[in-house]
């Protein structure tokens, strides 16, 4: 490619938007540019990149026997209210109608479409087990876009489907793709963890994400130092230790207080007491049904939402009450009960933990002392919904180790969570008796391992993409006004094309085109090698490799043998 003509040239100016290192240099480098919030075009340089991460995806997906296929992009609507997902993926489906009145949702995930398609064809159990892939664009209505490709709403998902006979094939299938993950991620240059997740809207009983760690991440998890626990902060298990077990019961009182004292930092300071020894209460409305849930939990730990809507089986369906909601309950923020509201009650099980709680029923100048958990109340439920914590004792008695991360991707267990809901989507099995396949699913976004690859890979002159999947392996770079360094600089551009180099042909000849600006592109743009030919160096070239920096002088013929071989 010659750069003159080149689409989407790099510019000089910050182009606003997400103000992560990596969005701000694909911007600048001309990769991609913003079109609304949430979508992106991918310019020539940019989808060069993305198309050889998919070329090493799908090298390890078919190596591991996956077949690849692609279903429409509108699903029929139908297919995601059999198993009632219209709404609660955790995600608003964006859908549309046809002109005969066919409603369709723009495909978020696929679980649904991959399950019709196996459906209508007569499998036996001789053919199993089996797992089909696709690459196709996502649409996902989120609330919020943000961190340029890292959350958006429409983007292309390498998402895989397996189906097996029973869980115990499906095991050897889970770890066989588990391995792929990690060495597809291996092959683009990323380290990755693999660490428990919440399987979410997908449903399933377990599964596991692929973390990057890095301070820019938007995940949180939790990992011991061997590394034999490793979980994200919405599955994360903790040991919850008596805090107080040797003190005595004491008799229920009601304690007095100034009318200012309502925060839990009021409260501190007024009695001198930790926060473990108050009660806190966090109020969510269940949006489906416009009723309150109350979760309960001991004052120095917070409430992770996703653990509490998982154990309540109201996924995407909670929202944090407001003060309107407060007011409807009879309420207002600092004066929620621990009982006797309208409302479903859910407590953690810290609050088996401390002896003599202060809290749980304020008004204006009082507030109960000395509460203690099933003697002065009960909740209707007891579960884990506590967000974990650094330093926190880990189930296997080591401490937890908080850590950043970018999901780069996931698999997830999904039985018989969907074969069940839809109808006929079983296999035949020995004695010719239909019997739901064991699935699981396998996903790797494409922008956001693009996105996380050019946050690790840079410096501060701009991006160093891996050999494999930078957008071109040469720039090469004439500097100077002799046109003979141009005539030897066509020549040598034609040799690397017909040797199978992909070049980046920088043949401007302008006044502007100073070497400044030229190798400064390079830099920016973090293809692996620049070749430079000028008056000054002859017969001889400069070949500088951009990973580190390194110069050197050789000969054409041994420039080309070191970039053709690379």
């Amino acid at each position: 490619m010659r750069y003159s003509q080149l689409f989407g040239k790099p510019v000089k100016e910050d182009q606003g938007g997400s103000e992560m290192r990596s969005h701000q240099l694909l911007l600048k480098g001309g990769f991609i540019a913003e079109s609304v919030a949430g979508r992106y075009f991918y310019l020539p340089l940019g989808w060069r990149v993305h198309e050889k991460i998919k070329a090493v995806v799908k090298k390890h997906m078919d190596a591991a026997g996956a077949q690849e296929m692609i279903t429409p992009t509108l699903h029929p609507l139908e297919l995601w209210e059999e198993t009632n997902r219209t709404s609660t993926t955790g995600f608003e489906l964006m859908q549309v109608t046809d002109r005969r009145g066919g409603e369709f949702a723009l495909g978020g995930t696929a679980e649904e479409m991959m399950v019709d398609v196996v459906r209508k064809r007569q499998v036996s159990y001789k053919e199993l087990p089996f797992n089909i892939y696709q690459f196709s664009t996502k649409f996902r209505d989120e609330a919020r876009a943000r961190g340029g490709l890292l959350r958006v709403r429409e983007f292309v998902m390498k998402d895989a489907y397996s189906f097996d006979r029973n869980e115990a094939d499906f095991e050897s299938t889970y770890n066989q793709m588990a391995d792929t993950y990690t060495n597809i991620f291996a092959d683009l240059g990323l380290e990755t963890k693999k660490v428990e997740a919440d399987g979410g809207y997908i449903g399933g009983d377990y599964c596991h994400e692929y973390q990057v760690e890095t301070p820019i991440g938007e995940g949180t998890f939790f990992e011991t130092p061997d590394g034999s626990y490793c979980a994200h902060e919405d599955v994360a298990e903790f040991i919850l230790e008596d805090m107080n077990p040797d003190e005595e019961i004491k008799d229920k009182i009601t304690a007095k207080l100034p009318i200012e004292v309502c925060t839990m930092e009021d409260l501190q300071a007024h009695f001198k007491m930790p926060k473990w020894r108050f009660l806190k209460n966090v109020v969510y409305r269940n949006i489906t049904t416009d009723t309150f849930v109350i979760a309960t939990i001991r004052g120095d730990l917070d409430v992770n939402k996703t653990k509490l809507e998982r154990v309540l089986n109201l996924t995407g369906q909670l929202e944090s009450a407001t003060e309107e909601d407060l007011k409807r309950m009879g309420t207002k923020p600092g004066y929620v009960h621990a009982w006797g509201h309208d409302a479903y009650y859910i407590g953690d099980l810290s609050l088996k933990t401390v002896r003599n709680f202060y809290g749980g029923e304020k008004t204006d100048t009082t507030d109960p002392q000395n509460v203690n958990y099933g003697r002065d109340w009960k909740c209707d439920q007891l579960a884990d919904i506590a967000v974990a914590y650094d330093g926190a004792t880990a189930p296997n008695g080591q401490k937890l180790v908080e850590k950043i991360g970018v999901e780069v991707g996931n698999i997830f267990q999904l039985g018989t969570h969907y074969t069940d809901k839809m109808k006929n989507a079983t296999y035949v099995d020995e004695s010719g008796k239909g019997v739901p396949y064991y699935m699981g699913c396998y996903g790797i976004g494409l922008g956001r391992t693009m996105a996380t690859i050019a946050e690790l890979y840079n410096d501060e002159h701009g991006l160093k993409w891996p050999d494999n999947i930078a957008p071109f392996q040469v720039y090469l770079a004439p500097i100077g006004k002799n046109p003979e360094v141009y005539t030897k600089a066509d020549a040598l551009y034609q040799e690397l094309l017909a040797a199978g180099v992909e070049v980046l042909y920088d043949d401007r000849q302008d006044k502007k085109s100073t070497p400044g600006q030229k190798f400064g592109n390079h830099e920016l743009l973090g293809i692996p090698y620049r070749i430079v030919l000028s008056e000054k160096l002859g017969d001889q070239v400069e070949v500088v490799a951009r990973a580190d920096g390194e110069k050197k002088e050789m000969s054409v013929t041994e420039a080309k043998a070191l970039v053709t071989t690379a």
